[in-house]
């Protein structure tokens, strides 16, 4: 539980850090979202959480 808080806490870091110093390139980044389908951002996401699942498997074995 206490390594999800972590990892939670470094994605708000990132996140904060992003929007603090590029605000207007991070706006034209959210606009650009309308300009994706479904089945991109679905794709986009299996395979963001297909990496993600290798990194942690990874670092716990």
């Amino acid at each position: 539980m206490k390594e999800l808080i972590i990892a939670f806490g470094l994605f708000l870091f990132i996140e904060g850090i992003l929007y603090t110093l590029f605000p207007s390139k991070m706006r034209s980044m959210l606009l650009k979202l309308n300009d994706v389908t479904n089945s991109q951002l679905r794709t986009g996401g299996f395979i963001f959480t297909v990496i993600g699942f290798i990194i942690i498997w990874y670092i716990k074995n």
